[in-house]
């Protein structure tokens, strides 16, 4: 079988010679990774390790056509930010039950009908993180507690007008933007399908 013949166009997997602890904190485990390549190179490798109960964010639409989205501190950059609800799976529960608490806790509705979309990874080469996508549509009034050190804020934005967020200063986080595209292009086939139907 040749490199080419691979489903992954190499004949294995690093071979892990080592594998360290190099920091922990509450939210991050640092582990360092020495490897080697299946052509004899090595190298060391770092990654950020945690819990694997997986995470979700949720595209939620009180109407067909606009998405809601939540105005929170983001740390890394020290400033307010724009994105989607989203969050950490609790023990014992499932994607969906999480997106639903989440959007409660987050933006003050429940959904009647939330499907997954797609699985997001973030910087693969540094961390596993996973993060599904669920859309939540017929949405309805519940809030429940979260735990944000203040309330976040609400907002209504068009789907269709992607390009006009891209130009803010506060919106950019690369999975929720994937995200919003990846659901404007299914609503969009949604559509055309329907009309198809009705020809």
């Amino acid at each position: 079988m040749s490199a080419s013949d691979s489903p992954t166009g190499y004949l294995r997997k690093p071979q892990i010679l080592a594998r360290e602890s190099v920091a922990k904190s509450r939210l991050f485990h640092i582990e360092s990774l020495d490897l080697r390549f299946s052509n004899g190179e090595e190298r060391q490798f770092e990654r950020l390790t945690g819990a694997d109960r997986g995470a979700v964010m949720i595209v939620a639409m009180p109407d067909p056509d606009h998405v809601l989205l939540i105005r929170e501190y983001a740390a890394g950059f020290e400033d307010y930010v724009l994105t989607l609800p989203k969050g950490l799976v609790d023990p014992g529960e499932d994607v969906i039950t999480a997106a639903n608490r989440e959007l409660m806790e987050e933006c003050g509705f429940g959904a009647h009908c939330i499907e997954p979309l797609v699985e997001l990874s973030l910087a693969p080469n540094y961390m596993r993180h996973r993060m599904q996508v669920l859309i939540a549509t017929d949405l309805y009034a519940k809030r429940l507690p979260g735990d944000e050190p203040e309330p976040l804020i609400v907002e209504t934005h068009p789907i269709e007008e992607l390009p006009a967020l891209l130009l803010r200063d506060d919106f950019h986080e690369a999975r929720a933007i994937a995200a919003l595209y990846i659901a404007r292009d299914k609503l969009r086939d949604e559509k055309r399908q329907d009309a198809a139907d009705l020809l």
